[in-house]
């Protein structure tokens, strides 16, 4: 499978059961590179056969797993981790290739999914269930068990990032786990599956399906899937999280996300100026973490003055990625244009781009800043998923907070500003499951766990860190008493 790469062939993006690689009967679509707009690759769609052969192939193993010692499930996944540092390069290249980030991106993002792994193989070490006397020769103890075989729904925007949240985790309590990547981004699942084939896995431990919205609704429905976790859109998460849930699943899926950064103006203008800067523009702005909105307060405008100097900077292919589809290219240019007509100005536009010739055909747009976008416009509302980001003024930080607290999402918000007691008022007061102080990109750092709030995050606890290992194993609690006492109590 890696020479298929290094030889850059057009891949076929199959599936990957019981250790082996089998076609699925439907041809979906192919998957075009969006820094030059060419094929790269041909996806397929798996049906109810494909998911119940990957559901046979886990069933065999899924108790000789889950019987496996926790260290030698741990040496497994530790192999992984040096699979993945030794194909480093290859790795990043093909996630620039299938989704158009930049290649360092890329390669952050796979070193956050290692952070990952440390923390699931750190597991052995650091597990606190315990046995304790809890009366007169009573004692009571918690034992960690996995579900059985579980499923990963996984977005376009971080092919190997988001399924390494919930893969090591998974695997490491002892589950099966049945992975279906995103059709846009299908490439990089094929890299992983041989990865952990590599590291020792057993065969039917991971399965890969691929598919679309006819797969996941087959996940979502099978019996013996028990437990599901999905990274998308908000409509979707919802959706999955229905269907999931109705059919007896424990299920998490996290969604859409309008987060906000307050600048004040007694922020560091060269902290402020960075960290928005990467915030709204890493990755081309294709992700749940990036800031769309600059809620300013007072009087910034030497800050956003710089930043909009520097945003005129970037250049495709060298600071700035591409849009992942000509579809999401198109649409993000006419929410520029609607903002415009709402009355929103037009301080840089990222459509005006010189693209080198090799690049004409992908699907560019550089950083663009709209400034006096009102709280109730379509940019400030909606979710755009591209390098744009609305300046709304406020006139102080009460009503910063109130745009921040009245949008439908609570995945993040920051603040930028040199006053603790400024940052402690907006980490007790934004209703964002993370919160970032002068951090534009306020991703917490293992073991805190990923995560937000409200209409970003259906179902309960995090996808990483001890949310994550609680969210894939159930505890057997284990009451005991081997002799009877002289005397007792109602506990004995």
């Amino acid at each position: 499978m890696l020479s298929r790469f290094v030889n850059q062939e057009l891949v076929e993006c199959i599936n990957f059961i019981g250790g082996k690689w089998i076609k699925p009967a439907e041809e979906l679509s192919h998957i075009k590179n969006p820094s030059t707009g060419l094929p790269i690759a041909r996806t397929f769609r798996s049906n109810v056969h494909d998911i119940s052969q990957a559901i046979n192939s886990a069933q065999a193993v899924q108790k000789v797993w889950a019987e496996t010692s926790l260290r030698e499930r741990a040496q497994i996944l530790n192999q992984f981790r040096g699979w993945i540092l030794e194909n480093l390069e290859l790795l990043s290249q093909t996630i620039s290739n299938e989704c158009g980030k930049l290649p360092k991106e890329a390669q952050d993002g796979l070193l956050k999914g290692v952070e990952i792994i440390d923390f699931a193989i750190s597991l052995p070490a650091s597990e606190r269930l315990y046995k304790t006397p809890v009366s007169r020769g009573v004692t009571c103890e918690y034992r960690r068990e996995a579900l059985g075989i579980v499923a990963g729904i996984t977005p376009s925007n971080f092919p190997a990032m988001v399924p390494l949240w919930m893969i090591p985790n998974a695997l490491i309590v002892g589950n099966c786990f049945i992975w279906k990547p995103s059709e846009k981004t299908a490439m990089t699942s094929l890299l992983i599956a041989e990865g952990l084939k590599k590291a020792g896995l057993p065969d039917g431990v991971l399965s890969v399906v691929q598919g679309d919205k006819v797969t996941v609704d087959g996940l979502c429905e099978h019996d013996d899937i028990k437990a599901i976790a999905f990274v998308g859109s908000t409509p979707v998460a919802k959706e999955v999280y229905k269907r999931a849930t109705a059919h007896g699943k424990r299920a998490l899926t996290l969604g859409s996300a309008k987060n906000h950064i307050i600048l004040m103006p007694d922020a560091d203008k060269e902290t402020a100026v960075d960290g928005i800067l990467a915030s709204f523009t890493g990755c081309a702005g294709q992700r749940c973490m990036a800031a769309s909105v600059l809620l300013a307060v007072g009087e910034v405008d030497q800050i956003i003055n710089t930043l909009a100097e520097r945003a005129k900077e970037f250049q495709p292919k060298i600071n700035m990625g591409a849009i992942i589809t000509n579809e999401s290219y198109i649409r993000l240019c006419n929410a520029i244009d609607k903002a415009q007509k709402e009355g929103a100005k037009i301080v840089v536009d990222g459509r005006k781009v010189t693209i080198p010739k090799e690049f004409e055909k992908g699907y560019w747009l550089n950083p663009t800043i709209l400034d006096n976008v009102t709280a109730e416009s379509f940019a400030a509302k909606e979710e755009l998923f591209g390098p744009i980001l609305s300046i709304i003024r406020c006139k102080n930080l009460a009503e910063a907070l109130s745009i921040e607290n009245a949008n439908p999402y609570g995945n993040a918000a920051s603040v930028f500003t040199t006053r603790g007691d400024v940052a402690e008022y907006v980490s007790e007061k934004a209703q964002s499951g993370m919160i970032g102080i002068n951090v534009g990109i306020p991703v917490p750092r293992e073991p805190f766990s990923f995560g937000g709030f409200n209409q970003s995050k259906f179902g309960h606890g995090d996808i990483t860190g001890e949310s994550g290992i609680e969210f894939w194993s159930q505890r057997k609690k284990i009451t005991s008493k081997w002799m009877q006492q002289k005397t007792n109590n109602w506990m004995s």
